[in-house]
């Protein structure tokens, strides 16, 4: 399968598991609902455009790069103080750390990608 399709659907599935994730900050109380979402909106449309209209231009992989780094970056960002003891009691709690987990793995893979496309090749003339 050609690397281009591969960073594209793992760019696509990290903004699904990010658009997950930040409902469950808002279902949770980590973040507040309001206007001031419309920025992640844009974010994840931007990153959407890189994969789906600009998979074969180097925009297009910058732009996954940057995505699969904020993906990757969920998890310590969260993690980093640990989660309260009554949140882990709550309900969604196991899919809310599942989610940081795959977002984690999924965003560093799109990295990895990017980056291997990114860099110009050996033997290539």
């Amino acid at each position: 399968m050609k690397q281009s399709v591969i960073l594209s659907g793992t760019s696509l599935v990290s903004v699904l598991l990010l658009a997950l994730h930040i409902s469950q900050d808002i279902v949770f109380g980590f973040d507040r609902a309001g206007l001031n979402h419309l920025t992640g909106v844009a974010i994840l449309l931007v990153i959407i455009c890189g994969a789906v209209l600009l998979p074969e231009r180097t925009s297009g992989k910058v732009i996954m790069l940057l995505g699969g780094v904020m993906a990757a970056g969920m998890l310590p960002l969260h993690m980093r103080n640990g989660l309260r003891p009554e949140f882990l009691g709550r309900s969604g709690a196991l899919l809310f750390i599942w989610t940081l987990y795959v977002l984690g793995v999924t965003g560093a893979f799109a990295v990895l990608l990017a980056v291997r496309a990114l860099l110009p090749r050996r033997g290539a003339t």
